[in-house]
């Protein structure tokens, strides 16, 4: 096993790890209760997924599917649904009052500084690390959420990137996915920081739930590779037909298409225009992000429909060659007729062959 590929497999892994840990801390720390720290067995399925990567795949990952970026999704998301559910994380405390906080945290840091010189170097790194908690704790509860929501998306972006490849998906299809990957995060982060902000959604815990379970299915793209890996057709599949030549020949666009319209943009299409129409929430973002997605979904059927008349277009063209060519070489050899292309106009290029028969008549003229 290589050692680079060994280091980044199990180095991102402790990164997810790592994360989905802060995601539980933060669910104990709001809810008040510490049994929700078993939230964090459910990093033990990446562990096993990280043991059985290491023996069948040598650290390198699987074709179409990241086992490691699902699981981790399955750590994490459940912890950013708790804190997204409850009741403070909506609302913050005025500035005013954060300044105070603020300024209480300097003046114990100040005050850990001027003791270094009183107590050991392990002390002082306790000491900080206590200081730097407490600091971290005052943070309003809605700018941890938020910072959750950010860091998590980094965390796939990074870490697929980070992710040794497999043998299914080439440095050039990664540097595709990844650059997906960073506009569909875009897109994502500002569905949830608008939608669930406004009063009248946090109003609905119904729709708060549709809201979630909409975010939760945008989120199952990431462990996919499909949109970026195209399939080699077999020449026999011309002869099957529109939709098996359809199907293989634009296998990487249709799962582009398919996630854009079922998993993104037309589902995040719907949930703005029922904001806008049954729950009368209306402002510039959200109209702007509605025809986005609107825009979106129309041009990606736009393109759906240009790649079927490409192939029926493809079709018809060797359908055509293919006639044409019976109808050259279809013609009976045995007629003894020769092409017309060989044949000549002229009577000067007419051999005319001359019989000479013995002359057995007495009228014969004598020989000399």
């Amino acid at each position: 096993m290589e050692p680079l590929v060994l280091f980044n497999a199990l180095a991102t892994r402790f990164l997810f790890v790592l994360h989905s840990l802060v995601g539980v801390w933060r669910v104990t720390e709001v809810k008040k209760e510490p049994w929700y720290w078993l939230l964090a067995l459910l990093n033990l399925l990446l562990f096993l997924e990280t043991a059985l990567t290491l023996k069948f795949k040598r650290g390198r990952g699987y074709k179409w599917f990241s086992p490691a970026i699902f699981l981790y999704l399955t750590s994490i998301v459940p912890s950013l649904w708790l804190l997204e559910m409850h009741h403070e994380t909506q609302y913050c405390s005025s500035q005013p009052e954060e300044m105070p906080q603020n300024t209480s945290s300097r003046e114990d840091f100040n005050q850990t500084q001027t003791s270094r010189g009183l107590i050991n170097g392990a002390d002082d790194l306790i000491e900080t690390a206590k200081v730097f908690v407490n600091n971290l704790s005052t943070v309003c509860e809605k700018v941890w959420t938020l910072g959750l929501h950010q860091t998590f998306l980094l965390m796939l972006i990074i870490g697929r990137w980070l992710l040794p490849i497999g043998g299914g998906i080439t440095r050039d299809q990664l540097s595709q996915l990844l650059l997906m990957f960073v506009g569909t995060a875009a897109d994502i982060l500002e569905f949830t920081s608008e939608t669930l902000e406004v009063k009248n959604v946090r109003s609905s815990p119904a729709l708060v739930y549709a809201i979630l379970a909409i975010w939760t299915w945008s989120m199952l793209q990431f462990p996919l590779d499909l949109a970026v890996q195209h399939v080699v057709c077999p020449s026999s599949v011309t002869a099957r037909g529109f939709p098996s030549l359809f199907f293989c020949q634009y296998s990487a666009d249709l799962w582009n298409i398919g996630i854009s319209v079922f998993i993104q943009d037309g589902p995040f299409l719907v949930v703005r225009l029922i904001l806008m129409t049954y729950f009368k929430v209306i402002n510039q973002m959200l109209v702007f992000f509605a025809a986005k997605n609107f825009l979106v979904v129309v041009l990606q059927l736009y393109r759906l429909v240009v790649l079927a008349l490409g192939v029926r277009a493809s079709l018809r063209n060797q359908l055509d060659r293919k006639k044409g060519g019976d109808n050259c070489s279809g013609q009976p050899a045995e007629s003894g007729l020769l092409p017309r292309s060989w044949k000549s106009d002229s009577k000067e290029d007419v051999a005319i062959p001359l019989q000479v028969s013995p002359v057995t008549s007495d009228d014969s003229p004598p020989t000399p």
